[in-house]
């Protein structure tokens, strides 16, 4: 007698599958089995279809299957100022460009549009999940709502008055509501974004600490972005902004630190004491000057290294493929090895450590059985990738984002044949338009 064949939501054969493991072990010819929004299954195609009857079944011949990649740190409304103000110093393009920009025009209609234009560009690019900050957190959570994205999104906390709020307390109570809203959400992650040592005092950095000790929030603060700002910091308080808040026990695994491109010997130390996770950012770090992370020694001492693409405003695009070649690259020379951050380790700062430094790596990152089906497919089958010896390498150094044709986030398809399948991409490209009429006006 036959044998039943059991049914099951979705089935996934792809040429080849990189799981996301330590071994980086490629899968030719194998099937992902999705039931109830996770990964069930993961065995040889030809086995998957005699075992297996799905509602809906997607065959990527040519295509190389990995974890959806998780941009560790965005400014996503930032999106509509992008290339408003390039080719500037950190400090000069913060305090006369996007500062007062921002005062001017930002508010949660800005939030919204800008985040929806955002997600839409990191849906195409293979992200599935995004880590904000910035102001009107509500409206970036409806926008990842409507998307069906994963979404960390951090409640800012600054003392300078902005369109959001007038006063640190008024961040700290508009904190407190947005995590009351969103704390049992599944799919956006409330977390606590004070902006940096420079622009919140130490009082309020131990508020914000024993807030996050109170909900078990992650922290996420620029830290260590530039010179500028750690000369700053020994001028004021005789102190590296590091070590100032190692100083109020914030340096934990739940802190992510992020830029960090000014690291010496004893703010390495304190690293590997207390393990919080750091996030790159290669591309705005190179832009606008502000040095460069040393990732092979912070990975060779065993800290958390995961990537990010920072604002739309400082990239100026939101491409973790790209982000991944330009960390590759820049890891070698600032390593002087062209064996430092390999296509793999790359792969791998955007995915399992990115998953990590949130605090998700259970459930989302790699590719393995009872993980959440969170997943890109990208079409190797071009001329641009030809021949194939080593499809991740292929994926680091050759692809482009326009390679990434289908997108799943929880077990729901977000991008298909390069298609949004949640957005309308015509609407989106109509209203940045008329922001930009607005802002340039």
């Amino acid at each position: 007698m036959e044998k039943l064949m059991k049914k099951i939501d979705t089935l996934i054969h792809a040429k080849w599958i990189m799981t996301g493991e330590d071994n980086h072990h490629i899968l030719e010819h194998h099937s992902l089995v999705i039931q109830n929004k996770k990964i069930l299954a993961i065995l040889p195609s030809h086995e998957a279809k005699q075992k297996y009857q799905a509602n809906k079944e997607e065959h990527y011949s040519s295509h190389l299957i990995t974890p959806g990649l998780i941009n560790s740190h965005t400014h996503l409304a930032m999106n509509l100022l992008r290339g408003f103000a390039d080719d500037l110093e950190l400090m000069n393009w913060l305090n006369h460009y996007i500062w007062p920009a921002e005062g001017k025009w930002v508010s949660p209609e800005f939030v919204y549009d800008g985040s929806l234009l955002a997600i839409a560009e990191m849906i195409r690019c293979g992200t599935t999940c995004f880590n904000d900050m910035y102001f009107f957190p509500e409206a970036t959570a409806e926008a990842a709502e409507l998307a069906g994205i994963r979404a960390h999104i951090g409640m800012t906390i600054i003392d300078v008055p902005t369109a959001y709020a007038k006063t640190t307390d008024e961040y700290f109570r508009k904190a407190e509501k947005f995590y009351q809203r969103y704390k049992q959400h599944e799919m956006i992650i409330p977390t606590l974004a004070p902006h940096s040592t420079y622009t919140v005092s130490i009082a309020n950095l131990e508020k914000i600490k024993r807030m996050a000790d109170d909900y078990r929030l992650k922290i996420n603060i620029h830290l260590q972005e530039s010179p500028a700002e750690v000369e700053q910091s020994i001028t004021n308080y005789h102190q590296r902004p590091l070590q100032r808040l190692h100083d109020i026990g914030m340096v934990t695994p739940d802190l992510i630190a992020i830029h960090m491109t000014q690291i010496n010997d004893a703010d390495l130390a304190i690293l590997q004491e207390t393990q919080p996770s750091l996030v790159h950012c290669p591309e705005s770090n190179m832009k606008l000057v502000s040095g460069a992370c040393p990732v092979e020694k912070l990975l060779q001492h065993g800290i958390n290294v995961a990537l990010g693409t920072d604002g739309a405003a400082s990239n100026n695009d939101l491409d973790m493929i790209g982000e991944m070649r330009t960390a590759a690259l820049l890891g070698k020379i600032t390593a002087g090895d062209p064996k430092a951050l390999s296509a793999e380790v790359a792969l791998k700062m955007a995915t399992a450590n990115s998953a990590k430094a949130l605090g998700i790596h259970h459930y989302t990152g790699s590719l393995q059985v009872g993980k959440a089906a969170d997943f890109i497919a990208m079409d190797m089958d071009h001329m641009e990738t030809q021949p194939i010896y080593h499809p991740i390498s292929q994926m680091v150094y050759a692809s482009s984002r326009n390679q990434v044709t289908d997108v799943w986030v929880n077990g729901k398809q977000l991008l298909k044949d390069r298609k949004l399948t949640t957005l309308d991409e015509k609407e989106l490209i109509e209203k940045a338009q008329v922001w930009r009429n607005k802002i340039k006006n």
